[in-house]
């Protein structure tokens, strides 16, 4: 059986995927058609429903649930993992909520779980400006935008640029609920037979399992697609967003989304 299979060119997402669309591993009858494409053009195919299996942002999530089911292995969820902001100017936390009101924040796609985090957390900060996440920090930097709302590798390179850092949204979560932060995952489309969901599961279980047993060897397909990122950088960035919560959401896991969705509910 073939499936259409959307992740991104991160190196957690192609790392976890590699041997999967590679043959490196056993894949049990299954095949795929696979595109790589920035998570917010991932969160609106979720939304039309293009895909059979997909990544997406938890933020997204909560408004597929009738279409997709998430899939137990493949989700970046964690603590010390969350989106930050950051600017040119250092403001206090206590500060923050008043000053933050008119300013421009550069956020990395509307649909994305930064930008439902940065909502519940700043519900009056309402002047947004969607690009491409690795935009943002140059955003700021010539004056775009006056905040930048980073994500992946971003968090390992704003610091070089002179920028500081306004608040981590997933410490904001972590302190408030207890939980580790839902930042994406891995959902298969409903109408799809639950055997086949079992299975897809397990052979994402297996190719995470490969190329964990492999690491710290990078494959070309991790670096081919990470562009101009540096192999160190490609590696903090796997060993941030792929964990144990990667293998197995766990019922801390799917307790921690379940939160999410109903704050969500309540903007």
């Amino acid at each position: 059986m073939k499936y259409s299979l959307g992740f991104s060119p991160c190196p957690n997402d192609t790392f976890i995927f590699d041997a999967l669309v590679n043959g490196k591993i056993d894949t049990k009858g299954l095949s795929f058609d696979y595109v790589l494409e920035d998570v917010e053009t991932l969160n609106e195919w979720a939304l039309a429903g293009k895909l059979d299996i997909t990544k997406l942002s938890f933020g997204t999530y909560p408004s597929v649930t009738g279409t997709y089911s998430l899939l137990h292995s493949g989700s970046a969820l964690g603590k010390g993992v969350g989106p930050l902001l950051i600017s040119k100017q250092n403001i206090a936390y206590e500060n923050l909520h008043e000053w933050l009101k008119n300013k421009t924040i550069a956020i990395p796609g509307v649909h994305t779980t930064a930008n439902l985090l940065c909502a519940l957390a700043f519900p009056d900060a309402k002047h947004k400006q969607a690009m491409v996440f690795h935009e943002i920090e140059d955003a700021v930097l010539n004056d775009k935008a006056d905040v930048g709302l980073i994500i992946h590798e971003n968090r390992f390179t704003y610091q070089q640029k002179g920028l500081e850092k306004l608040i981590d949204l997933g410490d904001w979560w972590e302190t408030n609920m207890k939980l580790p932060i839902p930042l994406g995952g891995i959902v298969m489309k409903k109408n799809i037979a639950p055997e086949a969901h079992r299975l897809v599961d397990a052979v994402i279980k297996e190719s995470l399992l490969f190329s964990r047993n492999n690491y710290p060897r990078l494959s070309g397909f991790v670096t081919e697609h990470a562009q101009e990122m540096q192999e160190d950088v490609m590696r903090k960035h796997i060993e941030l967003y792929v964990n144990d919560y990667t293998q197995d959401l766990g019922e801390e896991g799917f307790h921690a989304i379940e939160k999410l969705v109903a704050a969500a509910n309540t903007l």
